[in-house]
C-alpha cells in the first residue's frame, strides 16, 4: 500500500512540475526591426526576439524559425534562407550571421514560434541599401589638416617677425612641434 501511495505521489509531482501550455504565444521583436544592411560591406546586425505567453512571461524551449524571402531583396543565414533556434530561459533567441544579398530593397523576415501546440507569427522589416560614404566625410579630414597647417605656419611666421624687429641680437630659432592627425573610420549600422 505504501509503495502505491509513493508511486501516486511521484506521478502527481511529475505532473505538477510540467508547465501547462500557454493559452497564447507572442513574439516580441527586441532588436532588428528597421535595420539597414549596408550592401557595400555585406554586414547585418543581429536579430533578437523574445517569446512570451499571454501574461508576458518568457517561454523557454519554444522553437523559433526565421525565413528570408526567396527572391528580390533578401540574404542568407548560415544554412540558407531558413534558420531555427530554441528560446532560452528568458524566452529570447538571438540570430546572427545574416548576410544580405546584392539587391537593394525592403526585406520581410517571417518569424514563427511554436511551443506545446501553440503557434505565433511575426514579421521583421529590414532594408538592403547601398549606403554611400559622404563626400563631406572624406574631404572633412583634408580641411582640418589644411587649417592646422595654415595656423601652424602663421604662428611660426609670428615668431620670426617678433624676433627680427630691428634688433642686432642673435635670432633664436623657433621651436617646431609636430602635430599628428589620424582620421577615424566611419561606420554605418542599424539604428540603436
Amino acid at each position: 500500500m505504501r509503495s502505491q501511495i509513493s508511486y501516486f505521489l511521484a506521478i502527481q509531482l511529475a505532473l505538477m512540475a510540467q508547465s501547462p501550455p500557454p493559452e497564447q504565444l507572442n513574439i516580441a521583436v527586441i532588436e532588428g526591426e528597421g535595420a539597414i544592411h549596408n550592401l557595400r560591406h555585406k554586414t547585418a546586425s543581429a536579430l533578437t526576439v523574445q517569446i512570451v505567453d499571454d501574461n508576458k512571461r518568457p517561454v523557454e524551449g519554444a522553437t523559433v524559425t526565421l525565413t528570408l524571402p526567396s527572391d528580390g531583396a533578401s540574404g542568407s543565414f548560415t544554412r540558407g534562407l531558413v534558420t531555427m533556434a530554441t528560446s532560452d530561459a528568458q524566452g529570447r533567441v538571438v540570430i546572427s550571421g545574416l548576410r544580405p544579398n546584392d539587391i537593394a530593397g525592403k526585406i520581410e523576415i517571417r518569424i514563427t514560434a511554436s511551443y506545446k501546440g501553440q503557434v505565433a507569427h511575426a514579421t521583421i522589416t529590414q532594408f538592403n541599401m547601398m549606403v554611400a560614404e559622404s563626400a563631406d566625410h572624406k574631404s572633412g579630414h583634408k580641411k582640418i589638416i589644411a587649417i592646422l597647417l595654415i595656423a601652424g605656419a602663421a604662428a611660426a611666421g609670428g615668431v620670426v617677425a617678433a624676433t627680427h624687429k630691428n634688433s642686432s641680437a642673435p635670432v633664436a630659432s623657433p621651436t617646431v612641434s609636430t602635430i599628428g592627425i589620424t582620421p577615424g573610420t566611419g561606420t554605418v549600422g542599424a539604428p540603436q
